[in-house]
């Protein structure tokens, strides 16, 4: 039923086409196929009258009759469908404005359907086809003005002055060339669309990297504390019932603190655009997290040295995260029960050095020693221009290092403008 039709229909209408099946039936009328009737109208009638207006003050050209208007609304007509078949209708309106150049009628607005047929014909990526088609109508118009006028009307016709050729070879350059600037633009405009769609989607992806990233830092490490916590409590609830409510309190509060972070990036989620509200941890929460590494059973003795400046927001985050899951692989993945902090502040750069004595008690599958953790503190640090390297040291045990640039604007914390001195800042 639907390919009873002639294929050319189906080009010409193209998408309209989907839309023209049995179930659905025909299309009511051609506007509901987009086609453009307002302005193809407006340049049927502009084009026709103004050429009976152009022979009357053309009498040596051959008075409008029935074919030269024939012609015109013709040319007219095939402008309906410069969306659909664009080549069919740049060729179609210069054969029919060839025509009636040839049968002797006057000049006129009739190069506007000419323009138009090849405008459309240009900007659908067509441009040989219109070249050819204007190309085509001028030398038609000089074999007629030049060696056929003898047998073609108005009778005891001439040849045509040579400026009338110049002038019609210039106007179609100019269609061309208006054509090709338009073509230009619009192919920019698209590129640039197509780059800001592109950066959209890229900036999409990072958001939800950066999620993901975030996500895995606070419930690895706070699912790591409650899983050696509940191990505590369930060896010792019976023989020490006091040290397992320890552990219970433990695992309430961690994982309290836990549902606090990530209804915090959550949040950042359903409420796009507004303030957070509260404040990215830090490494102000330097202490809060031995604490809590403490009560997993790992003692972290924590090192300054250098001069202590005010972080960037981003940095003073990605420094956190990167303690905090480098704690968490050693809770994870070490028998050592220790583990030592080094924050060095140097001129421009935050070092993190974080060492556990090992060994090692699980495999990763990573050479390095790591899973998606150390992933993840790579690409804290890559995203600031840092870096961060993990392996076992030479005498054993484990050694994650990382450095974070840091901005020019970041200055002196208030209070703390004064060097200290290499100390250790044991965690009771």
């Amino acid at each position: 039923m639907e390919n009873a039709r002639p294929p050319w229909v189906r080009r010409c209408l193209g998408p309209a086409w989907e839309r023209w099946s049995p179930v659905r039936g025909e299309p009511k009328s051609w506007a509901g196929a987009r086609l453009p009737w307002v302005s193809t109208a407006a340049v049927t009638v502009f084009v026709t009258v103004g050429s009976g207006f152009a022979a009357h003050n053309q009498p040596d050209r051959m008075p409008l009759d029935a074919f030269a208007r024939a012609l015109l609304v013709l040319g007219g007509v095939l402008l309906l469908f410069r969306h659909r078949c664009p080549r069919t209708v740049a060729i179609g309106t210069s054969a029919s404005a060839a025509v009636y150049f040839a049968a002797g009628y006057a000049y006129g607005p009739v190069f506007l359907t000419i323009a138009l047929g090849a405008f459309a014909a240009i900007l659908a990526g067509h441009r040989a086809v219109a070249w050819c088609a204007l190309g085509g109508l001028w030398v038609s118009h000089l074999l007629v003005g030049h060696w056929l006028y003898r047998r073609l009307p108005p009778p005891h016709d001439g040849p045509a002055p040579w400026s009338d050729e110049l002038f019609v070879a210039a106007l179609m350059v100019a269609v061309v060339a208006v054509s090709e600037l338009v073509r230009v633009r619009r192919e920019q405009l698209a590129r640039v669309r197509a780059e800001r769609a592109a950066a959209e989607r890229r900036r999409a992806d990072e958001e939800r990297l950066r999620i993901a990233r975030e996500l895995h830092d606070v419930l690895a490490h706070s699912i790591s504390v409650i899983n050696v916590q509940a191990g505590v409590g369930l060896a010792l609830l019976d023989s020490d019932p006091g040290q397992a409510r320890t552990a219970l309190t433990t695992i309430k509060a961690a994982s309290k603190e836990a549902l606090g972070e990530v209804r915090q990036v959550l949040d950042t989620l359903r409420t796009r655009g507004d303030a957070p509200r509260s404040p990215a941890p830090g490494l102000d929460r330097l202490p809060e997290l031995t604490e809590q590494a403490k009560d997993a059973g790992l003692s972290v003795a924590v090192t300054t040295e250098g001069t202590r400046v005010a972080l960037p927001p981003g940095a003073d985050l990605a420094a956190f995260r990167i303690v905090q899951e480098a704690l968490t692989n050693i809770v994870r993945h070490s028998g050592s029960r220790s583990a030592r902090v080094l924050l060095r502040h140097t001129p421009g750069a935050l070092e993190i050095q974080v060492d556990d004595d090992g060994p090692a008690t699980s495999v990763t599958g990573d050479p390095d020693g790591g899973g998606n953790g150390l992933v993840g503190m790579r690409e804290r640090a890559a995203a600031l221009g840092g870096t961060v390297e993990a392996g076992p040291r030479p005498d054993g045990g484990f050694r994650v290092r990382a450095r974070i640039p840091l901005t020019a604007a970041a200055g002196p914390a208030a209070g703390t403008d004064t060097v200290i001195p290499a100390a250790t800042e044991e965690e009771p």
